[in-house]
């Protein structure tokens, strides 16, 4: 799997002289809906010989309009283009969303993108996408503007799960309810944390309970709790069982940011400096403070016991 080039607006792209095919959203998760679009212009570009390209947006729009209250990520960057980069995307395009883009008038919208990507042969959207300046544009009018511009414009119906439509703000309400499985469902994999471990406090180590702390901070945070997981990282020893807890910690102390704070249930390979994976296979409580140690010890070894049972682990 290669990694797909990366340019940082419209402006930077230069990619072989071959048909474009642009899928053209936020794609914030690159959830099961998304991946209707974005594999549509993979497979285009590969039968016509093109170049499939992803264009997406940073900040969110919301942070422009909203700024009081912006949307929250699913995925930071790096883990959106490496998800794209598992369904086959040739390149992706990171557009800065600023006032001068979003002033764009939507009959303009067509022409600013050909303007940058001259052999621009397809786009590729959702069917509730919407473009230009506040938002006038709609599918039946990218149809006719692509039309008129010699390009093909494909969109995708919206994916269902549960009678529902499966959208990146279904998703946040599960991550942020806890509800990891639900998000799975969606998501079409299991939500997962990255970053390097870093030394901690190791009052974990003794109490009994050793723990790898992960320098993770999302912009989109899960409930506070405790969660069946599994580890993975660099050195290659596969999906590793392990329980984590991620909250404020407030029977040890009351941290003011949430840790992510891991214990396997196998012998542990990793320390600090390595750069490791979660996945949040299942949450399993809430966070709490308890009565004092013994009680935390008590809690945790039922966390344990509930984790082990989690991956069939005697």
């Amino acid at each position: 799997m290669n990694a797909p080039a990366q340019f940082e607006g419209l402006d930077r792209v230069a990619l072989p002289m071959r048909p474009i095919h642009v899928a053209i959203g936020m794609f914030d998760g690159v959830h099961l809906g998304h991946r209707a679009v974005i594999e549509s212009a993979v497979q285009s570009a590969r039968h016509s010989g093109g170049v499939s390209l992803v264009m997406t947006f940073s900040p969110h729009p919301s942070v422009l309009f909203r700024p009081e209250n912006p949307t929250r990520m699913i995925l930071d960057l790096p883990s959106k283009v490496a998800k794209l980069a598992t369904l086959g995307v040739d390149a992706v395009v990171v557009q800065p969303f600023t006032r001068d883009f979003a002033a764009i008038a939507a009959a303009d919208f067509v022409p600013f993108i050909k303007r940058h990507l001259p052999r621009l042969a397809g786009i590729y959207v959702g069917e509730n996408f919407r473009f230009g300046q506040g938002r006038k544009g709609d599918v039946a009018m990218l149809v006719a503007e692509g039309r008129r511009h010699g390009i093909s414009v494909f969109s995708a119906p919206r994916v269902n799960l549960d009678g529902e439509p499966i959208s990146s703000t279904r998703i946040r309400d599960r991550i942020a309810s806890g509800d990891m499985k639900g998000a799975a469902a969606l998501l079409g994999y299991v939500y997962t944390a990255e970053g390097t471990v870093v030394h901690g406090k190791h009052l974990g180590r003794t109490i009994g309970f050793p723990t790898l702390n992960l320098g993770w901070s999302p912009d989109l945070r899960p409930l506070y709790g405790v969660y069946a997981v599994r580890v993975s990282g660099a050195k290659s020893y596969g999906w590793l069982p392990a329980v984590a807890n991620y909250g404020l910690r407030p029977t040890v102390e009351q941290s003011v940011e949430p840790r992510l704070e891991i214990h396997l249930l196998v012998a542990c390979p990793y320390g600090a400096g390595d750069p490791v994976a979660v996945e949040w296979v299942r949450f399993l409580r809430p966070e709490r403070k308890f009565g004092g140690i013994d009680e935390l010890k008590a809690q945790i070894a039922r966390d344990v016991t509930e984790a082990r049972a989690e991956f069939s682990l005697p």
